[in-house]
């Protein structure tokens, strides 16, 4: 979570749910549609307590790992709103594999405590991060079931997503214009109050690694939509950019803190 905390509560949390989520992906080769989504929501609820409870008591701390889990839980909140309007959709196996692992990581990386001196709203502006990135990878997501689609089509197979093609393409161009929105608030917050948040005695923007790439993603992101709209980019050339986004705000924040945090075993600045 933005507020981890490598607490005993929180390792148990930690560990459960990854087990829960492991369970649930093995498990749902032969139990039905119901019961399998049964256990992804229990294993989603055991995600938010342990991202929860680092709310409580303690150091805030922020990383590449609490960042990539709190990634996943949003992710997979993204798919329990979408099941209800589209109970085909069938990646629940995938989504469960995809969220063991980033807890883990959160468990054994929890990060680095935030500045003493970092305003209260930084919290809220890491949020707003967080949030672009959870809606990114929901795109990506979608992108790739796309092209599962795709591949099937082309060998005559039955489409296993249940979803029509189209449907799924408006709905990726839907969470790339919402995490555009919310990456554009960040980078905006980011250059007109860093001073405040991070309680530093620079205005503006630094340029650092984490600000180089997340202004590359979001021009990757704002010529895959002007690509759509002027265009009618489709198919393989946006999800190429997207990918190609994706990866840039990847590197932006996780990339560099994982970097410093493990590669270097620095704290960062």
């Amino acid at each position: 979570m933005i507020l981890a905390i490598p607490s005993p509560l929180g390792v148990a949390l930690g560990i459960a749910t990854a087990a829960a989520y492991g369970f649930t992906a093995a498990a749902s080769s032969w139990l039905s549609r119901s019961s399998t989504q049964s256990l992804l929501a229990l294993a989603w609820l055991l995600h938010a307590f342990a991202l929860g409870c680092g709310l409580v008591g303690g150091t805030p701390r922020f990383g590449f790992a609490p960042a990539i889990s709190v990634t996943a839980w949003l992710v997979l909140t993204v798919y329990a709103i979408e099941s209800r309007m589209y109970p085909q959709l069938k990646v629940r196996r995938a989504l469960a594999a995809l969220g063991a692992a980033p807890v883990l990581l959160a468990v054994l990386f929890p990060g680095t405590p935030l500045h003493v001196s970092a305003s209260p709203w930084l919290p809220l502006h890491l949020a707003l991060g967080i949030a672009s990135y959870g809606l990114f990878g929901a795109a990506v997501i979608h992108a790739w079931l796309m092209t599962r689609a795709e591949k099937q089509i082309r060998l005559a197979a039955e489409p296993q997503g249940g979803v029509p093609l189209l449907t799924m393409e408006r709905l990726t161009f839907r969470f790339v214009a919402a995490g555009f929105v919310l990456l554009s608030a960040t980078l905006l917050a980011g250059l007109l109050f860093s001073e405040t948040l991070y309680g530093t005695a620079v205005r503006g923007w630094k340029w650092d690694h984490k600000t180089v790439f997340s202004v590359l993603a979001w021009l990757a992101f704002a010529v895959l939509l002007i690509g759509r709209a002027r265009f009618g980019w489709r198919g393989r050339t946006a999800r190429r950019v997207l990918y190609a986004g994706s990866a840039l705000l990847v590197l932006a924040y996780v990339g560099s803190r994982f970097v410093l945090e493990v590669v270097l075993s620095r704290t960062p600045a």
